[in-house]
């Protein structure tokens, strides 16, 4: 019995493939992104030409003090916060052609700058806060009601290439070209063109500029 059902959804599936080709479904999923994007496009403080955020986002907070550059990608299950504490705005900046693959989450209360072509792999997190401070007071505390608190900015420069499941921690920056490896957590500087990989992450490569 079993086997004969297994025969029948396989054939339905074969069937389907013909009457409904994988390029319809590209091509639906492809008019849903834009209008979807189209749809959040102005609540951001500036959102660039031909920039495309995927249904569905995780969860998207303050988008009036997040501005993205031109034919930037944000892949599904984004999440992507900008937290106000007091009287200072936060800023997130993400520049022109880069590309944040699935579940990738930037958060920021004080400043995110992210340059030009920035590649990610999925589930990469990068934030410049914390829920509090590593006090005695602050741990008795339910993380929740913890204050948000940031260290100090985050910026990553151009060209850069962050792998799967990469942490980038408040206070770093990432120098242009750096590659990050997977499952590293930055939380000190990585210079310009170089590797880092481990957790903590550590540099393991530079290179040489040739003139």
């Amino acid at each position: 019995m079993k086997k004969t059902v297994d025969t029948i959804l396989r054939t339905i599936g074969r069937l389907l493939s013909y009457l409904w080709p994988s390029s319809a479904s590209w091509g639906l999923t492809y008019v849903r992104d834009k209008i979807y994007t189209s749809y959040l496009t102005r609540r951001f403080a500036r959102f660039g030409h031909s920039s495309t955020i995927r249904w569905k986002p995780a969860r998207l907070k303050g988008l009036q003090f997040i501005s993205v550059g031109e034919e930037t990608l944000f892949e599904s299950g984004l999440q992507l916060t900008a937290w106000q504490v007091g009287a200072e705005e936060p800023q997130i900046t993400i520049g022109n052609h880069c590309t944040l693959r699935s579940g990738c989450h930037i958060t920021a209360s004080r400043v995110i700058c992210i340059g030009d072509n920035l590649l990610t792999g999925t589930n990469v997190l990068i934030t410049d806060n914390s829920h509090g401070e590593a006090t005695y007071e602050q741990m008795l505390l339910p993380p929740d009601s913890r204050p948000v608190y940031s260290k100090a900015p985050v910026v990553i420069g151009n060209n850069v290439w962050l792998g799967n499941n990469v942490c980038v921690m408040p206070g770093v920056t990432i120098g242009d070209g750096a590659i990050i490896g997977a499952n590293s957590v930055v939380t000190h500087d990585v210079p310009a063109y170089s590797v880092a990989v481990g957790c903590p992450a550590k540099v393991i490569h530079t290179c040489e500029r040739k003139d």
